[in-house]
C-alpha cells in the first residue's frame, strides 16, 4: 500500500499533491524548490542558496518516510538555466557520497513559484 508522507520541515505542497509517498521499500518524493519552510520564501535568489534548500527539503521528506539521503537511488534535478550545473554540482556533492546516486539534471522552459532549481529523489526505506 501507498502513503503519503508530510513534515512541516519541508514546504507545504503548491497543489494537488503529496510532499512524497512510500511504497513497500520505496520513497518518492515529489520535486522541492528552494524553499524555506520556515519563512514560505525562497532561501535566496541566487540558485546556489536555492540548492541548499533544495538538499535541505528533500532531507526533511526523505527522514519524514524512515529513509534519509543516503538511502538515495536517483535523483532528477530541474535546472532554470543549466549554466548554473556547476554550482549545483558543488551543492549536490555536500549531501551524498559515493556511491553516488544515478541522476539527471534538464533545463526547464521555467520551474514553480519562479524558482532556479527543483529536485525529487526515490531512496529505499530503513
Amino acid at each position: 500500500m501507498k502513503h503519503a508522507v508530510h513534515t512541516d520541515k519541508a514546504p507545504a505542497a503548491v497543489g494537488p499533491y503529496s510532499q512524497g509517498i512510500t511504497w513497500e521499500s520505496l520513497v518518492f518524493t515529489s520535486g522541492q524548490l528552494g524553499i524555506d519552510p520556515a519563512t514560505g520564501s525562497f532561501a535566496g535568489a541566487d540558485t546556489e542558496s536555492q540548492a541548499v534548500q533544495v538538499f535541505e527539503n528533500l532531507k526533511a521528506v526523505l527522514e519524514a518516510a524512515g529513509s534519509g539521503l543516503d538511502k538515495v537511488i536517483k535523483v532528477t534535478v530541474f535546472l532554470a538555466d543549466m549554466a548554473d550545473f556547476k554550482k549545483v554540482n558543488e551543492v549536490y556533492a555536500r549531501y551524498f557520497s559515493k556511491p553516488f546516486p544515478a541522476r539527471s539534471a534538464v533545463q526547464v522552459a521555467a520551474l514553480p513559484l519562479g524558482g532556479r532549481i527543483e529536485a525529487e529523489a526515490v531512496a529505499c526505506k530503513g
